[in-house]
């Protein structure tokens, strides 16, 4: 079976070299354009292309998805299949119908829920106690195709989402290789998605990072782990801005308004929240400064209550 692999992050590094590992006879591999990075904006691969350079697999990087140049490529590489993920980029129609069967998606997510981008980071933040990886036949719409196979996994309390991604991207290499090698076989089952049990996902930036603390400490919490390891909470005390990343609830209650500091000493920074509750902060980092224990900080920085 003559595979063609597309994708370009690390989380879909990990599914290509699962392939070459279990002896996939991948011809080709597509993955974005190399991009500049670092001081010197020297041009730098992607986690999928250095993967295949290493195993000596042709790569592609067409720059445009629907001039017909991707198609070309594709077409001569005559694949049975394609395996697609996190290209980042949209198939167009006459891409998708090249293999006779099919191209397969893994998705980070137990569709038909989190379509679209960042599905990890949003089981995370909307404090789901259960996710996974899903693998489905791709057709026009986005995360809209057949269902083949799905993972569950849950979802540690304190679990960060780049934690519960490490664990996806191996967890989506398995089951894609499950998922070939029984196509591959003779047939996987195909289970058409619920459209109307679909929710959607926004793709994050630093406007979500200020933490708001009307929320519930929990809800505070989830957010707190769910934006790391990017674009990761911030809190401010005394105009400064602070990125948080652990935290602790408390049996404490309080009068004073959402956001304002109740304590600050030995077991780190208290600060009001909604419901009357609290939450401790106990590791953050200062502006300019490292990555510490809030108590370390306070050492240095006492904080008026």
């Amino acid at each position: 079976m003559r595979v063609v692999f597309m994708g370009t992050p690390d989380f879909a590094a990990e599914s290509l070299k699962k392939l070459i590992k279990e002896g996939y006879d991948v011809v080709g591999v597509f993955t974005q354009p190399d991009k500049p990075k670092g001081r010197g904006m020297n041009l730098s691969f992607s986690p999928v292309k250095e993967v295949a350079v290493e195993a000596g697999i042709p790569v592609f990087q067409p720059e445009k998805m629907r001039d017909g140049t991707a198609l070309e490529m594709l077409t001569s590489l005559k694949p049975d299949v394609a395996a697609v993920v996190a290209y980042g980029r949209i198939l167009p129609d006459d891409m998708l119908a090249v293999p006779p069967l099919g191209c397969i998606n893994v998705h980070g997510s137990l569709l038909p829920k989190y379509r679209g981008s960042a599905p990890i980071q949003w089981a995370v933040l909307n404090g789901d106690a259960v996710t996974g990886v899903s693998t489905m036949f791709m057709s026009t719409g986005m995360d809209e195709g057949d269902i083949i196979y799905t993972e569950e996994t849950e979802i540690g309390e304190k679990e960060t989402s780049g934690e519960l991604f490490d664990r996806l991207m191996v967890m989506g290499a398995e089951l894609l290789h499950k998922t070939l090698s029984n196509l591959q076989k003779g047939g996987v089952p195909r289970t058409p998605q619920n459209h109307a049990e679909a929710t959607y996902t926004k793709q994050l930036d630093k406007s979500f990072s200020p933490i708001d603390w009307t929320r519930s400490p929990k809800e505070i919490s989830k957010w707190i782990y769910g934006l790391q390891p990017w674009p990761t909470a911030t809190f401010e005390i005394e105009d400064k801005v602070f990125k948080a990343f652990s935290c602790e609830f408390t049996t404490n209650k309080t009068a004073k308004a959402p956001g304002s500091i109740v304590s600050a000493g030995k077991a780190g920074i208290e600060i009001a929240c909604g419901e009357g509750k609290t939450l401790l902060i106990t590791e953050l980092q200062a502006p300019g400064k490292k990555r510490m224990k809030a108590a370390d900080y306070l050492l240095g920085h006492p904080i008026k209550v």
